[in-house]
């Protein structure tokens, strides 16, 4: 991996940047770094791609600012697009994976001309805008049984726990979201008295068939030094993103779009066939949709070889 900093702005992003061609701006999600795309950066620039993945604003090497503002979907597209100018890209693929996905298909919504295409792993694209401010619903939710989005909320309150277990935390929550586990038995818990760490279940000892222990110590020394703060802003922006994104309400995507996920995703399990079939509606130029059997929700490392094939397949069509 070659691994660099640039500044823009006053704002710092580290990334990985291999190869050369099309360029292909990889984004990951909670609790992610550039590294959780190490396998498609390499298999990209020996195709004759060139593979950035970011440290998304919060993560990393990357910036953390303090205001949420900062972590809106919106926000973000801009700062990557002005990336894009200050590395004299004029225009990228944009892969995202969990909330790295609507900050890429927000970012092709609000500047099409710098997008040539667009991936989403793990995340189906959702243009419907949610009745009421996301924060309500998720406290409604959280009153019938523990839910993460919602136990975020509360600035302090989550970091007190996660900060303080970087190492215990990662290595439950990898797991649990893995196709070898079933994440909604964690639904099974009440939301009062419990932090994340009690309802999430122990974790095997690694190695796992998709994460070597050496992989797994990059998560743990980077979010160690860290802390979770940077990502925990992502889900405290959700009322932010939902007050400012009223207008992309039902917008349909217009560049060429690849959909992959795990079939054992929770995320899949959660927001169900519907989903599937309204990304299909909203999309014209939808060039696949992928259930990967056995994967859950951390596809682009649980199944790295299938992922690169879809993805490289996709890009040479373009």
């Amino acid at each position: 991996m070659t691994v660099k900093t640039i500044d823009v702005d006053g704002f710092r992003w580290q990334m990985d940047d291999s190869g050369s061609g099309t360029a292909v701006v990889m984004c990951h999600g909670f609790p992610g770094l550039g590294y959780s795309y190490r396998h498609q950066s390499t298999a990209l620039a020996d195709a004759g791609f060139r593979a950035i993945a970011l440290d998304m604003p919060g993560y990393g090497g990357t910036t953390r600012p303090d205001a949420i503002d900062e972590y809106t979907n919106d926000a973000v597209a801009a700062r990557m697009i002005a990336l894009l100018d200050a590395l004299g890209i004029d225009n990228a693929v944009f892969v995202g994976h969990d909330f790295g996905a609507p900050a890429a298909w927000t970012t092709a919504l609000r500047y099409p001309d710098r997008v040539a295409g667009l991936v989403s792993l793990a995340v189906p694209y959702a243009p419907d805008r949610f009745p009421a401010k996301p924060s309500t619903i998720y406290a409604a939710m959280a009153r019938k049984h523990f839910l993460h989005i919602h136990y975020f909320q509360e600035p302090g309150v989550a970091e007190r726990e996660l900060d303080a277990q970087p190492r215990e935390f990662l290595q439950r929550l990898f797991h649990a979201l893995s196709g070898a586990y079933r994440y909604l038995d964690v639904w099974d818990h009440p939301s009062e008295g419990n932090g994340y760490l009690d309802v999430l279940p122990e974790a095997p000892a690694l190695p796992w068939s998709w994460l070597t222990e050496e992989d797994f110590d990059v998560y743990v020394k980077t979010f160690t030094a860290t802390g979770f703060t940077g990502g925990l802003s992502w889900y405290r922006a959700y009322d932010a993103n939902w007050e400012r994104n009223e207008d992309l309400d039902g917008a349909h995507i217009g560049v060429p779009m690849l959909f992959i996920a795990g079939a054992d995703d929770p995320v899949i399990a959660m927001t169900g066939p519907k989903a599937l079939d309204r990304m299909k509606d909203t999309v014209p130029d939808l060039r696949g949709v992928h259930l990967l059997g056995g994967a859950g929700h951390f596809v682009q490392q649980e199944r790295a070889t299938e992922v690169n094939e879809l993805l490289i397949s996709f890009l040479r069509g373009l």
